[in-house]
């Protein structure tokens, strides 16, 4: 008797079963290694970020009712930090495990008339901030002096993370010609927050606009992340920062906060030692698990930066 043979369509079916498992296997190797690449960068303990100049908080700097407000994003929002612990947060007051280095450095002990709102939305885009977060803000009486805290425009970039096609408010993975007009557009909302926010303050107003940190340490490569390619992205985050710094420039009570710059060698490659961007004095990672938030190191750093702009307006508080 001749022994029984296996028919192809079932040894086909056979291999594509091995196949797709060998496929299933990889994915799960890649995602492994890219969340193992992130969560074994390590986070370091202490202050993070510039030393802020105590002789600038050593006296009150206005006895004028003030009202700080918070616009923008996850990162004002503090988001991946603990209640209390976010910059903005901070920047109001010391939090209970602050560094020592920054005790006695805060708004509500150098403006003693002071009020405060957040009214930033983790998660939100430039565009909703001007449609759902500026109605919000109330026209302050003449006596108030305002103090507006912005970030915004980071969520225009890595959304939708290239799961799907790039498009206005989710451009991750669009090419630099093809983010032209939505670049454009982020300058006019820019625009339009400046002017709205200056109008709800008859009293006068300082409006302190961050740029954007790139988590790839201008490297441009977020695969170790998890991510997929995205050969523009560096140029077109580059192109976004341009329009802020931009806008600042354009406006006497627009102050640019430049975490970009204080970011970089604090991404995924904070580890290595020959990239430019190297920070050899505190080579840790400042970003949360989602790479797209700071971690609390993070939080204090970009606290400190906005402390030291707001002291050096200080004078016209008065």
């Amino acid at each position: 008797m001749n022994a029984p043979t296996e028919s192809p369509a079932r040894g086909f079916r056979g291999w594509r079963i091995a196949g797709l498992a060998v496929g299933a296997i990889l994915i799960l190797l890649i995602t492994a290694a890219a969340l193992y690449f992130r969560y074994s960068l390590p986070i370091g303990r202490g202050p993070a970020g510039p030393a802020v100049p105590h002789d600038a908080f050593s006296a009150p700097w206005s006895t004028r009712p003030i009202l700080v407000v918070g616009l923008g994003d996850s990162v004002t929002a503090g988001f991946g930090a603990r209640n209390g612990y976010g910059y903005f947060d901070r920047v109001i007051r010391n939090a209970p495990e602050d560094p020592a280095d920054v005790a006695g450095m805060s708004l509500a002990l150098v403006l003693p008339n002071l009020q405060f709102t957040n009214l930033s939305v983790s998660g939100s885009t430039s565009a909703e901030l001007v449609e759902r977060q500026l109605p919000f803000l109330p026209i302050a009486g003449s006596n108030v002096f305002g103090i507006v805290l912005i970030t915004t425009g980071g969520n225009d970039l890595i959304h939708n993370y290239g799961r799907t096609p790039p498009r206005e408010q989710a451009m991750y993975g669009a090419s630099l010609q093809q983010a032209q007009p939505w670049i454009a557009g982020f300058e006019s909302r820019l625009e339009k927050m400046v002017a709205d926010i200056s109008s709800r303050f008859p009293g006068e107003c300082q409006i302190y606009l961050a740029n954007i940190y790139d988590p790839s340490d201008d490297v441009g490569n977020l695969e170790k992340a998890g991510l997929p390619p995205w050969p523009d992205g560096v140029r077109i985050l580059a192109a976004y920062n341009q329009r802020i710094a931009k806008v600042a420039a354009g406006h006497p009570q627009v102050h640019l906060v430049n975490i970009h710059d204080l970011f970089l060698g604090h991404g995924l490659y904070c580890t290595q030692f020959w990239r430019e961007n190297y920070d050899s004095h505190d080579p840790h990672y400042w970003y949360y698990s989602n790479l797209e938030d700071p971690n609390e190191r993070g939080y204090d750093a970009i606290r400190r930066l906005f402390l030291m702009k707001i002291a050096e307006n200080a004078k016209a508080l008065k």
